[in-house]
């Protein structure tokens, strides 16, 4: 029986959010966007001044970000809590990376290490 203070996975619930893939510029994430929005006959999505979205799963980064080829952003219920999981099954986060919201809950988190080339990060997912 598991103690009120563990957490096991099955408490979590993760879903691919969104990948990211970086780009040299904003104009070739423009283009690149362009084209994941025909081939999905999706709208381009919302635009911020380091990325815009083709639909609401691809990201394109204006400039090279986290990851060798991007990233891949995973939605949780709790991320704290995954944070505290991971973290006990040995796995380590860039604490630099942590972004907050006004209440300074926590929204992002990346993992320390890339797996083949994408950086990793917890997303707070949006209830």
């Amino acid at each position: 029986m598991e103690s009120s203070n563990q957490i096991s996975e099955d408490h979590f619930s993760f879903e691919i959010a969104h990948i990211g893939i970086n780009l040299p510029n904003a104009q070739e994430a423009k283009k690149t966007a362009a084209l994941f929005s025909s081939l999905f006959h999706q709208k381009v999505g919302k635009e911020s001044r380091s990325s815009l979205y083709a639909g609401d799963f691809i990201e394109l980064m204006k400039a090279p970000g986290r990851g060798t080829h991007g990233h891949i952003a995973i939605a949780t219920n709790d991320i704290e809590g995954a944070k505290r999981w991971f973290e006990s099954q040995g796995f380590l986060f860039a604490e630099d990376s942590i972004k907050r919201n006004q209440n300074s809950d926590m929204t992002v988190i990346y993992f320390k290490d890339e797996i083949a080339g994408f950086a990793i990060h917890l997303l707070k997912r949006e209830d």
